[in-house]
């Protein structure tokens, strides 16, 4: 049992495979963070600031649409990947996420970058099963908790690196820059893969199948009742959990007051301060990814000492909270601080999903089961996004408040407001009509209109999520259904 071997053990007893293809994993993650850090801004940014000029509702229907691509692909996917190899399935996603990065720096419009984020997403959903099955292979009952938690402290480090790459690359807009360095990221690739990556030996009999089989088999390998119930209630907990990258970027970019800890980020490296002298959003997020480097490790080792969804249900209430008290703030130490809280939760609560995953599937079929687990993440992601962009629109966008508060309270002339004016001329103009300053201006908004609503909102939906799990471990505590094979203490 895990709980007797000592932790040393456990690691000694990872397999080579393990460790190759942690460093593959930094390396797409290194790439792929990359470019999630500056897209929520690249792409509403206007033309004239270096951005797309895309609305949040465009923005938000890209992500859906990206989501639905990236996370029940790989339910078809695993399948091709246990049939006919790891490598050949890593070799065609390395080569489509190629693509897709290209694709993205001359991008001109919302059809062009919904074309690349879906070629991104195809990409990363072949990527996911090799990568993830071969850590469930490459690992034991009594060191999968270890396993899981060094990979996913592994991926965290690509994460980490990642926004604060990209935040020096783009200087103030140079946004292309950092899609052509993920592009050769994405080349580099192929170097472990090619030489020190050893395909995982079959277990058991594989069947060749048609696309049309690998559908029917998925189908009805999800016939557990329990089992959906489980993918339902963590698809309603990502579709708060995912808005942290996809949405917190801009609110943290038109609202958050940063100055407070922006000594301390130049002093690190001054690219990760924007002129105004507000931390940039992506490194505000990269918080999150930093504290895990962190603490991944030691939280991994604490929640292999506890039941596995007592681990989950503590993560998701730590995440909740700390979602919202991130959005509930225009102070950039405070938000700073809710982002390192939700890092915990996250610690605890993602790695126990990908293990429970990992532990219950056949060993012929370990890519086939992680593939499976992106449901919830395909649902909360796409219908997240669908949402939040147009609940952003309605209730946070500064744009859009800063137009009404002009016209409808200032009484100025719309036909005086140029059409394409971007949010910089905006608030030049409203600061000038009330007489002061810039920042002065965004308080005047931020009370007149409370954009914090949108996270109490989203933070409810992830609230509801949790006491729906807790729900769901009482009912089948006995059944063997909410335990994994992992003997907790």
């Amino acid at each position: 049992m895990a709980s007797k071997v000592s932790v040393w053990k456990q690691v000694r007893g990872l397999k080579p495979n393990f460790w190759i293809v942690n460093w593959m994993e930094a390396n797409e993650r290194l790439a792929f963070f990359g470019i999630r850090a500056i897209l929520p801004l690249y792409m509403v940014y206007a033309v004239a600031e270096g951005g797309l000029g895309l609305s949040y509702g465009e923005k938000g229907a890209i992500y859906a649409i990206w989501a639905i691509v990236q996370c029940l692909v790989p339910m078809i996917s695993g399948g091709f990947t246990d049939q006919y190899g790891y490598k050949k399935s890593l070799y065609v996603a390395y080569a489509i996420n190629f693509c897709g990065y290209i694709m993205f720096a001359v991008a001109s419009g919302f059809w062009s970058t919904l074309a690349a984020a879906c070629m991104i997403g195809l990409g990363t959903a072949i990527f996911k099963p090799p990568v993830a099955g071969t850590v469930a292979k490459a690992s034991t009952e009594e060191n999968s908790s270890i396993a899981w938690g060094f990979f996913y402290w592994m991926v965290n480090v690509g994460g980490f690196l990642a926004p604060f790459l990209a935040a020096i690359l783009r200087g103030e807009t140079n946004f292309q820059l950092v899609f052509y360095c993920a592009a050769g990221v994405t080349l580099f690739n192929y170097i472990p893969t090619i030489f020190f990556y050893k395909e995982p030996e079959q277990e058991g009999e594989v069947k060749i199948r048609s696309v049309g089989e690998t559908i029917i088999e998925t189908l009805t390998t999800l016939r557990d009742k329990n089992f959906i119930i489980f993918l339902a209630i963590f698809s309603g907990f990502w579709f708060m959990f995912m808005q942290l990258w996809d949405l917190l970027p801009n609110f943290i970019d038109e609202w958050v007051f940063s100055r407070d800890i922006a000594p301390f980020f130049a002093a690190i490296n001054e690219g990760t301060v924007l002129a105004s002298g507000n931390v940039k959003p992506e490194m505000m997020i990269n918080i999150d990814s930093f504290a895990i480097i962190a603490l991944m490790l030691p939280m991994a080792w604490l929640t292999g000492k506890l039941h596995p969804m007592i681990a989950l249900i503590g993560g998701m209430v730590l995440s909740v909270v700390a979602f919202v008290a991130a959005g509930a703030t225009n102070v950039g130490l405070i938000c700073a601080l809710a982002i390192f809280i939700f890092a915990i939760g996250e610690m605890w609560c993602s790695p126990k999903f990908s293990e429970y995953i990992g532990l219950t599937a056949p060993p012929e079929k370990k890519a086939t089961y992680m593939g499976y687990s992106n449901i919830p993440f395909a649902i909360g992601w796409g219908v997240g996004n669908a949402i939040s962009g147009v609940l952003y629109t309605h209730l946070g966008s500064k744009a859009n408040f800063a137009y009404l508060h002009l016209t409808k309270v200032m009484g100025v002339d719309p036909a005086t407001i140029p059409e394409d004016i971007a949010l910089p001329g905006l608030m030049e103009r409203l600061s000038t009509e009330l007489n002061v300053s810039v920042d002065a201006a965004t308080t005047v908004l931020w009370h007149a209109y409370d954009p914090w609503r949108v996270w109490v909102i989203l933070g409810a939906i992830g609230a509801a999520s949790t006491l729906a799990m807790v729900g769901y471990y009482y009912k089948t505590k006995h059944t063997g259904i909410s335990s994994t094979q992992s003997n907790p203490n």
